[in-house]
């Protein structure tokens, strides 16, 4: 633990309700599987995030995934005052009501031409594409030789999202094609900033966890409100997948199990 992210922790357990908490969903609350449409929550995540919903001032999960698929995969309908920001933050679920944009118009037209793209890439079996409806998901996890296949087509995804207006979000054997613009770093500073001007001072502390590249986003944000003032934690569900986020984090925990054993230190003290 470092001595920033031991202080924010302090601030946290001094002060609960003005603490803003934000989790990602897959590999930090859910195991990493290799269908996404498989995965599902630690199950000890939900009955401590309910726990731990009326004593914060904000608990949320901020997802790549569709805040419905979160909800759903999560078991988490029934954890009042949860706040779940789907697709980095494009989505907001609350209290069982849904608000989203329409998709950009760059995802219409990257859905039609990715199947061309990535059979004139040569893409080896074991691909597959996630249609997330405001992106899509090109996996690799269940190649033969899953970080050879997403080098082969980096650069091939990363001129389609030239073309199409999009951004390219890297992640554990993954390329993801979505909205420019948004990440999970504008979705907690909103989160932060929303209580703030909600209760006229800024949050006693901010906390987020996650596990992967489109989560660093999110521990800038984190630097950021601490050189503003406010205490700040960023904890890195670990993994032997992706190394940059522990070298960033205050805190390295042993995934989802570990997420689930520091919500109930939370808790306990």
């Amino acid at each position: 633990m470092t001595a920033v992210g031991a202080d924010g922790l302090d601030a946290i357990r001094t002060d609960p309700s003005r603490a803003v908490l934000g989790f990602d969903f897959d590999g930090t609350l859910a195991p990493i599987v290799a269908d996404p449409a498989a995965a599902r929550a630690h199950p000890g995540a939900a009955p401590a995030l309910a726990r731990l919903a009326p004593r914060v001032g904000v608990l949320a999960i901020i997802t790549g995934r569709p805040a419905r698929v979160a909800v759903e995969y999560g078991g988490l309908q029934d954890v009042d005052g949860l706040v779940v920001l789907g697709q980095y933050g494009l989505e907001r679920w609350e209290s069982g009501a849904l608000t989203e944009p329409d998709p950009p118009p760059g995802i219409a037209e990257a859905r039609a031409k990715l199947p061309g793209v990535l059979e004139a890439a040569g893409a080896p079996d074991g691909i597959f594409v996630e249609d997330k409806t405001h992106a899509l998901v090109v996996h690799t996890r269940r190649c033969a030789e899953p970080q050879v296949a997403l080098d082969r087509l980096r650069s091939i995804i990363a001129a389609l999202a030239e073309r199409t207006g999009l951004a390219v979000e890297p992640g554990r054997f993954v390329l993801e094609l979505r909205p420019p613009g948004v990440d999970k770093g504008r979705a907690l500073r909103s989160l932060a900033d929303a209580f703030a001007d909600e209760r006229g001072a800024p949050p006693s502390a901010v906390l987020f966890a996650g596990d992967d590249l489109g989560d660093l986003a999110a521990f800038d944000a984190v630097d950021a409100l601490r050189a503003e003032g406010v205490p700040g934690v960023a904890v890195c569900s670990g993994s032997n997948e992706v190394t940059e986020l522990a070298e960033r984090a205050d805190l390295v925990v042993d995934g989802p199990d570990g997420i689930v054993e520091l919500l109930g230190t939370l808790l306990d003290r």
